[in-house]
């Protein structure tokens, strides 16, 4: 437990740090992270006799750093992208010795589970403006980060009727509703900082954020924990002392990304 807890702060300082710095430096650093959660789950994949086409994918990522950051668009950047990966994948696999449809689901996977979340994180910096855009990255980490947290001891303590035990057995209901409670609540409390530095709708936008990026960050977490159970893998790698990998620590940051995206382009 200590050694989980200094790592979490060292990963705490380090998304501060890197939050504050925004720009280029968050970008690089982001993607860095993509590309590890892309390598981590592919290297499940292939533990579980799986084939994957991985350039597709890795060229989407690398394309995608520049055209963002420079503000080209945001779903104009994206869906093209994310199709012309898949286009060219399929593509791939169908000209393979042995093409198998399955090898094209799982290099699919990662571009829809990893890739396309990662780029809408770095289409939150064409927010209205530098107030908003840290706010949104702020919730696309700490909602569902928090609510991981808050659904781990409020499992422990409550936990007695299971949520998915057919894919992650220890998981509760009870756990699962603390850790909503506490998305909620960091979202309420975060709206209302950053409230006070600009011009943000009702507060119930941040409850229902909260609730819905909540809900999203558990799907992704479960999801995941899917794909290890289907590799035969405890963790995705042991990049972070009592962490695991990069893609255990973001699996649900990646889904809850995808809502706060959504709002921005529908709501800001």
């Amino acid at each position: 437990m200590l050694t989980r807890t200094i790592t979490g702060a060292v990963l705490a300082v380090i998304l501060i740090a890197a939050l504050a710095l925004g720009g280029w430096w968050f970008s690089a650093l982001y993607m860095a992270a993509i590309a590890l959660s892309v390598y981590e789950m592919v290297k499940a994949f292939k533990a579980a006799g799986h084939k994957p086409c991985i350039w597709p994918m890795a060229l989407c990522t690398a394309l995608s750093l520049p055209l963002l950051t420079l503000g080209l668009g945001k779903s104009a950047v994206i869906m093209p992208l994310m199709t012309a990966a898949c286009m060219l994948t399929c593509a791939v696999v169908m000209f393979r010795k042995e093409p198998r449809l399955e090898d094209i689901l799982m290099s699919v996977l990662p571009l829809i589970a990893v890739v396309l979340p990662g780029m809408c994180m770095l289409a939150l910096s064409r927010a209205p403006s530098r107030e908003v855009e840290l706010m949104l990255m702020l919730l696309s980490f700490g909602v569902p980060l928090l609510g991981d947290t808050m659904a781990y001891f409020g499992g422990s303590l409550l936990g007695k009727h299971k949520l998915c035990p057919q894919v992650s057995p220890k998981k509760s209901v009870e756990g699962a509703v603390a850790g909503l409670l506490g998305s909620v609540l960091f979202a309420v409390v975060v709206w209302l900082i950053f409230s006070s530095m600009t011009e943000l709708p009702p507060v119930w936008h941040a409850a229902l954020l909260g609730l819905l990026g909540g809900v999203a960050g558990q799907w992704g977490d479960l999801f995941a924990s899917l794909i290890k159970r289907h590799a035969g893998v405890k963790d995705y790698g042991s990049i972070f002392p009592g962490h695991g990998g990069m893609m255990d620590r973001l699996d649900s940051v990646y889904w809850a990304t995808v809502v706060m995206y959504v709002y921005l382009i529908w709501f800001m």
